[in-house]
């Protein structure tokens, strides 16, 4: 909806100031400005890394996914990024990769296929070829971030508050150089307010503190699988799009693959 009022760069700027401003507000309410600066200053080429890949690349490649695709498109294909965060493991964390992950990603990426091609896996007949590669590559750039993030000590509000601060130069000087500078529609400020506020900010303290009060942590990762059913229902109801019975099969098929990839995490926990 916020991409009926703005570019994707535009979302990416204005959601970044956003997000920026909310995560500003948490840092002062817990003290941690010294924290911020002291770890930035002894770590700038880290932060600077994780900064350029989320929120910058991210979130431009992810909206214009968005941008390209039908909703429930991009978040579905999205939502494979925990099966690449398994893969590039192997490589960048020297993890052994499993007949549990082979098998979940070729249940995964056949999902993919199903709801790509509109419920035509063989007729390799995408939708938006464009748009289906930059949800993918949405992934890698997703899981990279975690994968990099593994190497920090630091505490995570204080992680993500330094990446976005370090970020923000980068994306308005992006910004400058590509985009015209208009000034956006109310409807364009509040939208992007609401998608840095909750899509790249607060929602990750509400996820902490989940993680943090709850007496089994895999109780509380398995809820993950709710929510891309649960983004199906608001994508019809408030989006307005036509849910496809290839998207929910697909969806169905990615959730699969993945439960089946987490498996072998309860198996040798």
């Amino acid at each position: 909806m916020s991409l009926d009022y703005l570019t994707p760069y535009e979302l990416v700027l204005y959601a970044s100031i956003s997000s920026t401003l909310v995560l500003s507000f948490v840092i002062a309410y817990e003290k941690k400005f010294a924290l911020v600066k002291e770890y930035i200053k002894n770590n700038f080429k880290i932060v600077f890394l994780l900064g350029l890949i989320n929120p910058f690349l991210y979130y431009v490649v992810l909206f214009k996914a968005y941008d390209l695709l039908p909703a429930q498109e991009a978040q579905a294909i999205n939502y494979t990024w925990a099966l690449m965060l398994a893969f590039l493991s192997v490589i960048f964390l020297k993890q052994k990769l499993t007949i549990n992950d082979i098998l979940a990603g070729i249940i995964c990426y056949f999902g993919v296929l199903i709801i790509s091609t509109k419920g035509e896996p063989f007729s390799l007949n995408f939708s938006n070829l464009d748009g289906v590669f930059l949800a993918l590559l949405s992934t890698v750039l997703w899981s990279m971030y975690w994968i990099l993030n593994t190497k920090s000590k630091v505490d995570p509000i204080v992680g993500l508050f330094s990446n976005f601060l370090v970020s923000l130069p980068i994306i308005i000087v992006y910004f400058l150089f590509t985009q015209p500078l208009n000034l956006p529609s109310l409807n364009g400020i509040l939208a992007a307010s609401y998608v840095g506020m909750f899509e790249m900010g607060i929602t990750f303290l509400f996820w902490l503190k989940a993680m943090q009060s709850a007496t089994s942590t895999s109780k509380i990762a398995n809820l993950i699988f709710i929510s891309p059913f649960l983004s199906l229902v608001f994508i019809y109801f408030i989006v307005g799009e036509q849910i496809y019975i290839s998207t929910v099969i697909g969806l169905s098929t990615i959730v699969l693959g993945l439960v089946i990839q987490q498996f072998k995490f309860s198996k040798n926990s």
